[in-house]
């Protein structure tokens, strides 16, 4: 029987709505059904669409994305700092459930505006912070990242730099997106066993498909590499902990 899997990071690039090119780049098409075509045999049953660059702030594909998907699926969402509280609301009742940080590519908010915005969004709407880094920035960022009551960081955090940084993050309840590890510049299987004996609930599982500028794409290896470095506690990085994160715990099997 395969295991229940939460794809804790993909994204849906649609060209029915805006794209905007990042650096002159725009990645080709993954609709929901090509997302749910690539799956079919990774035994997902829930997962959450993030958000891109090349998205900048629009959020109609999102709101698409997520009620042809169901309610399994939740959203991330890029915000402009000046997004009203109406607009948050919205976006929360489509099933977006954090708002993202690209300070890795640029594109969201300045590292000044991070502490409000990210504090006004969990006030409002109860949006957690999802933050796209590169670990060499997270001496600056741990004083605001500690600050916020809830917070993720994508594909490991990137680089090798600071990881006792990001260890001690995770201690505190920071989240840690095990993802994009086609992308990344670091130890793959020493990290992620680094960040589990940390934190048990601090690993979340996701394919980051369609693998938009990855040296190497997703592939079935990614998913067993944590499956046996974690062997007996996998299900917490593979499902429980994205499922309990996103709060959808309660509408997904149990692993």
């Amino acid at each position: 029987m395969t295991r229940p899997i939460f794809d804790s990071h993909f994204h849906i690039i649609d060209s029915r709505f805006p794209l905007v090119p990042n650096n002159g780049y725009l990645p080709p098409e993954f609709t929901p059904a090509d997302y749910l075509r690539r799956v079919s045999d990774l035994g997902v049953a829930g997962g959450t669409v993030v958000s891109g660059s090349f998205q900048a702030f629009d959020h109609s594909y999102l709101t698409e994305a997520l009620a042809t998907l169901g309610p399994t699926f939740v959203g991330v969402a890029n915000i402009a700092e000046d997004t009203s509280d109406e607009e948050l609301n919205r976006l929360a009742v489509a099933g977006v459930r954090g708002v993202r940080f690209n300070l890795y590519r640029g594109g969201s908010a300045e590292t000044e505006d991070v502490l409000s915005l990210g504090l006004r969004v969990w006030d409002v709407a109860g949006m957690h912070a999802e933050f796209y880094l590169d670990a060499n920035d997270l001496a600056e960022l741990e004083p605001i990242i500690t600050k916020l009551p809830k917070a993720s960081i994508d594909h490991l955090g990137m680089t090798s730099s600071h990881r006792d940084i990001l260890l001690r993050l995770a201690s505190r309840g920071v989240r840690v997106k095990a993802s994009g590890f086609g992308r990344v510049q670091l130890d793959v299987a020493s990290t992620i066993q680094d960040i589990h004996n940390e934190n048990p609930e601090a690993l979340m599982f996701g394919t980051d498909l369609p693998s938009t500028r990855a040296r190497v794409p997703f592939q079935q290896e990614d998913l067993e590499l944590v499956a046996d470095l974690l062997a007996d506690e996998a299900n917490l990085a593979l499902h429980d902990n994205g499922a309990r994160f996103y709060g959808l715990n309660k509408l997904l099997p149990a692993s």
